[in-house]
């Protein structure tokens, strides 16, 4: 990656930014301008409009990803986009600063997790750090705490879920019925369901009310665990 005498990177990218407050957009826009020479910078304030714009652009160089925006919450906007773009880096950008949610974040793929308390000067240099190719996490966040088993077993399985079956699991966590979710995805029932049996069976859990548990902690950036949650 070449610099100009400005330290800014002259190399093109395309960065999309992911979070519902125009505020925020506007504050990550300015700071990826800052280090960026004219980058396309594609906004999306929904998981809707995060889908659409991969539809438009599948070449992204960077992800900026909120964790709760509309259509998604903790860790399934990053579950889809792992799954369904894994080429393309997510730095998870959040005002969640939990030191477990950041673990799981990296531990599901996320290049980076960026709080958004950063003053204006550490956000560009994070943001800079992660299109280095860094794994960027604040400076307190011990990334070789080693997590315990149930954990682990888990961030694997979730990891084998393909986007539509993520996108199943999470309605699934909102109540939906199978003919519900097959009117959202304009799929068939029988696709929801044959979706909802490999969720089952990838997740190794014996039944709905399971997974949707698996899908309430992960959607509150909580996972712990599926039979602990049962007890």
């Amino acid at each position: 990656m070449r610099l100009s005498r400005e330290g800014v990177v002259v190399t093109d990218h395309t960065i999309l930014i992911a979070d519902d407050h125009p505020l925020v957009r506007g504050a990550l826009r300015e700071a990826v301008s800052a280090i960026l020479k004219k980058p396309t910078i594609v906004e999306a304030g929904s998981f809707d409009e995060l889908v659409a714009a991969f539809q438009s652009d599948s070449d992204i160089d960077l992800v900026l990803l909120d964790l709760t925006m509309p259509g998604v919450q903790g860790f399934s906007g990053l579950l889809f986009l792992r799954a369904s773009h894994p080429e393309a880096p997510v730095a998870v950008v959040s005002g969640n600063e939990d030191r477990t949610v950041i673990r799981r974040c990296i531990e599901l793929g996320a290049s980076g997790y960026l709080p958004k308390s950063l003053d204006p000067g550490a956000m560009k240099a994070a943001i800079k750090a992660v299109l280095d190719g860094h794994v960027f996490t604040p400076d307190d966040v011990d990334l070789s705490e080693t997590p315990d088993r149930e954990t682990s077993d888990m961030v694997r399985r979730l990891a084998t879920l393909t986007p539509q079956q993520v996108r199943v699991l999470m309605m699934l966590s909102t109540g939906l019925l199978n003919k519900q979710i097959a009117y959202e995805l304009s799929v068939s029932e029988a696709t929801v369901k044959a979706h909802v049996s490999a969720i089952l069976q990838k997740l190794d859990v014996d039944s709905r009310t399971q997974a949707v548990i698996a899908a309430s902690k992960i959607a509150a950036g909580q996972w712990t665990g599926v039979s602990q949650s049962m007890s």
